[in-house]
C-alpha cells in the first residue's frame, strides 16, 4: 500500500489578501509536496465565506498567547 505524498499549503508571504472585481476574496498559496515547491494556487472565497473564516480565526486566536504576538493597541476590534 503506497502512502499519499505529504502536501503542505502556506500563504505566499509577499502577497496580501485582496478583493477581486467580482467581489471574491483571494488568498495566494504555495503548495509543496514532500518538502519541495510544487505550484502556486489561489483560494477564492465569497464575502460570506471570508466573513465566516474571519470569525473563526478571531475565535481561534482569542487566547493568552495572542497577546505575545500583537499588542492590544494594534489588534482588530474582533480581538479586543
Amino acid at each position: 500500500m503506497n502512502e499519499a505524498p505529504r502536501i503542505h499549503v502556506s500563504r505566499v508571504p509577499s502577497k496580501p489578501v485582496r478583493r477581486q472585481d467580482d467581489g471574491t476574496i483571494t488568498i495566494d498559496l504555495w503548495l509543496r509536496r514532500e518538502g519541495l515547491f510544487d505550484s502556486d494556487a489561489s483560494l477564492r472565497l465569497t464575502p460570506a465565506e471570508a466573513e465566516v473564516l474571519h470569525a473563526q480565526l478571531c475565535y481561534a486566536l482569542d487566547d493568552e498567547t495572542a497577546t505575545l504576538i500583537v499588542p492590544e493597541t494594534k489588534r482588530p476590534e474582533c480581538r479586543t
